[in-house]
């Protein structure tokens, strides 16, 4: 597992690079249905990089991580799926909760039910 300062400086990345290139093809995802449905795909992925981020930056600071750090994420990743397609904010958000889902399930088989109360306290 990397250490929250890594992958807080990796997830940032990726975001602006999801996030610049999904603003440069904007008119390419906008084009059809299928590539809008593609943009809110995008838009959804930047939603668990941001997730990824936020959460790594609230456990640096030492921080309890909680709904408000998945709202914040989807809030922004909303607004950028808007700047593409009414269509994609749609479908940006039912991405997103499909992939909110499967990183909590993943997060529960990861982390033994022990650690995750204490780190809750």
């Amino acid at each position: 597992m990397a250490v929250p300062g890594s992958s807080m400086l990796y997830s940032f990345l990726l975001f602006t690079v999801i996030l610049s290139l999904q603003e440069m093809y904007r008119g390419k995802l906008a084009s059809s249905e299928l590539f809008t449905i593609l943009g809110g795909f995008i838009s959804s992925l930047l939603f668990l990089v941001l997730l990824t981020f936020i959460g790594n930056f609230q456990e640096t600071c030492g921080m309890r991580t909680g709904w408000g750090a998945v709202i914040l994420a989807e809030a922004v990743a909303l607004v950028a799926a808007s700047t593409v397609h009414r269509v994609c904010i749609t479908t940006c958000f039912l991405f997103s909760a499909a992939l909110l889902y499967e990183v909590n399930k993943i997060s529960g088989m990861v982390l033994p039910k022990s650690e995750s109360k204490t780190k809750r306290l």
